[in-house]
């Protein structure tokens, strides 16, 4: 035995490694136990030989055994007696079978056997009648008992019915206190698992313990409050169906056992519906569940605002970009406005040098010669100078003085001089004529739409009503409510000629301004302005009547010739857009105001901005008033 526990022999050629050694040896204790065990001591003890097999046990013999410690036989045969068969309802058939230990556990197979065993004891013909009192009538006799008992054990349905109303199981509920929540699966396991054998479903969720899942937890809560059973009361019919003398009573019988039946599971759903509500209560998992549940959403409902309040903070760091890009746009705009501004002054500023410095350069010229004329010519001559100096454009006024400086002598001089002035008297013929011709296809074209008056056969319209109207147009642009009587409103407040103008009027007139062209407009307008000269009496003093400058110094210091006078210049739309966005940026409180808004709009003086200002505010203030006047005739 040594040897086996010896590695095997080597030779010297062989190359031996030691990886690991040997476990010390232990000592351990044996106890002897088994059926084989207590033979051999049987045999000892009693000094038998080895042949002695009496004594050993079967499997046979265990087996008849166990099933004998599941049979109660020892029961009081007096009870047995006692027991009236009239009164089996009130019986315990599973007592009665010697099943009290199974009772629903006890198989069919059980049932007949244990049948098969109280016939063999207690039938009339097995029993001894000296130890056994025996009523003499057979249907009073307690074998009848066992009879009934296995009648109704043997058969499914009625074993079911009886089951139902098993009175040794307990239908007890625990109460929904602090006990319970305190001491909640020991309380609650032994109910749960006393009434799953109710279950039509198999198997039956447990109730498990405290580390179950929440989805273990919530398919027990949701099989029991779907709980489907089979438990039913038809064991505790008072009457039997089957009695009834006749079909109406019969049907009045078995309306009756409905009736009660439905009321026991009634109450048998109210118990189990009692018993998961008060488990759901005094869960401690539950509670759990929802406050891990609680803190979920409630971390959700954090991120979300955190969600909310980052992309708010983006959108305002977004909008704050956005003004700062604007404000930078406007800067950069004003400061190119200002730069163009500023170029467009220093082409002014060049430009007038230049011209300054050919008219100088052509009086020179002019005065070096005598001005080409007689003494009694001179002033004539002068004045002819003076419309070339004012007229002429810088690159004309540069031709002119260097046909000067390429003529020798003084009569070529003079001829350039007398062809430049023939030159521009003939264009400003021309010019003349051509404003003549326009007026009177005006004129023509008037009386022929309207039958001479511009009304179709209605009131006159004077010149200055006209620029009322096309004033009113534009300051009540279509769209606006109650137009035309706006229009009319407007007119006869402020129309001098004192025509009472209606909605209709308005209508004809627009429409025959609408059929005239630009050119007939513009000519309307200036045929007005003149119009309006002479009923007021003003009159501008044209260039050609001005009286001719003298240069007493004849140096750069000589007066200047006098301007002829201009109409006012029309605002263009880029200009009045830039006059509206300075009115919005500088408000009334800045002292320098009008000056910041005379630079933001550079091809404007300050007086004239503040001049449109006023008049825009007029504009806006009698647009109100003929609109208040159009909703006060309305009813």
């Amino acid at each position: 035995m040594v040897m086996l526990l010896l590695p095997p022999a080597i030779s010297d050629t062989d190359e031996t490694e030691i990886y690991g050694t040997l476990t010390a040896p232990t000592s351990v204790q044996i106890e002897p136990v088994g059926r084989w065990f207590e033979v051999r001591l049987h045999r000892q003890r009693n000094h038998l030989s080895t042949s002695y097999t009496e004594s050993l046990p079967s499997d046979d013999d265990e087996e008849e055994s166990a099933e004998e410690d599941l049979y109660d036989d020892d029961e009081d045969d007096a009870m047995l007696q006692t027991l009236d068969p009239k009164e089996y309802k009130d019986h315990d058939h599973y007592a009665i079978l010697g099943l009290s230990k199974l009772r629903y556990k006890a198989t069919q197979h059980d049932i007949k056997k244990a049948h098969k065993r109280k016939v063999l004891k207690h039938h009339p013909d097995k029993r001894d009648d000296r130890k056994t009192r025996v009523r003499k009538s057979g249907d009073d006799d307690y074998f009848s008992c066992i009879t009934k008992a296995y009648e109704i054990l043997g058969n499914l349905v009625r074993r079911r019915a009886y089951d139902s109303v098993d009175p040794e199981f307990d239908n007890d509920v625990p109460p929904n206190n602090q006990q319970s929540k305190d001491k909640f699966f020991k309380t609650f396991t032994d109910p749960f698992k006393r009434n799953a054998r109710w279950s039509i479903k198999k198997p039956v969720p447990d109730l498990g313990d405290d580390k179950s899942t929440y989805k273990d937890v919530n398919n027990f809560y949701n099989f029991w409050y779907d709980f489907q059973s089979w438990r039913e009361f038809s064991y505790l019919d008072e009457e039997e169906k089957e009695k009834g003398e006749c079909r109406e009573e019969r049907r009045w019988i078995d309306k009756q056992n409905r009736a009660e039946r439905q009321r026991r599971k009634k109450e048998e759903n109210a118990r189990m519906r009692s018993l998961i509500d008060n488990a759901y209560a005094c869960d401690p998992r539950i509670k759990r569940f929802k406050d891990e549940e609680k803190e979920r959403k409630a971390s959700e409902k954090r991120a979300k605002q955190e969600a909310v309040k980052a992309a708010a903070m983006e959108k305002e760091r977004e909008r704050l970009a956005v003004l700062e890009a604007e404000r930078l746009a406007k800067e950069k705009e004003a400061e190119e406005a200002k730069a163009k501004a500023q170029a467009a002054k220093k082409g002014k500023e060049a430009l007038k040098k230049a011209m300054r410095k050919e008219r100088k350069a052509l009086r020179e010229t002019c005065k070096k010669h005598g001005y080409f004329a007689p003494e009694d010519g001179l002033v004539k001559a002068m004045e002819d100078m003076e419309k070339l100096c004012e007229r002429l454009s810088l690159v004309r006024l540069k031709e002119v003085n260097e046909r000067f400086s390429k003529a020798d002598e003084e009569e070529q001089s003079k001829a350039v001089f007398e062809e430049e002035v023939a030159a521009l008297t003939a264009e400003t013929e021309r010019a003349h004529q051509e404003e003549l011709r326009k007026q009177q296809e005006l004129l023509a074209s008037s009386k022929a739409g309207d039958g001479g008056d511009g009304s179709k056969g209605g009131k006159a319209w004077s010149e200055g009503d006209t620029q009322l109207l096309i004033k009113a147009a534009n300051i009540f642009p279509p769209g606006t409510s109650s137009r035309y009587e706006v229009i009319a409103n407007y007119i006869n407040n402020h129309s001098t000629s004192g025509s009472n103008r209606a909605a209709k009027d308005i209508i004809n007139k627009t429409k025959n301004l609408q059929r005239l062209d630009g050119g007939m407009k513009a000519a309307a307008n200036e045929k007005a302005f003149e119009k309006f000269q002479q009923a007021t009496g003003a009159k501008l003093k044209k260039s050609d009547e001005a009286p001719p400058s003298e240069n007493f110094e004849g140096g750069e210091g000589a007066a200047a010739p006098a301007a002829a006078v201009e109409g006012p210049k029309a605002w263009q739309t880029d200009e009045q857009k830039r006059l509206e966005q300075a009115l919005k940026t500088f408000p009334a409180s800045a002292t320098d105001r009008w000056d910041k808004i005379s630079e933001a709009v550079p091809t404007r003086t300050k007086k004239e901005c503040m001049k449109r200002y006023k008049e825009l505010v007029e504009m806006v203030k009698a647009k109100k008033a003929a609109q208040a006047q159009v909703k006060a005739k309305k009813p």
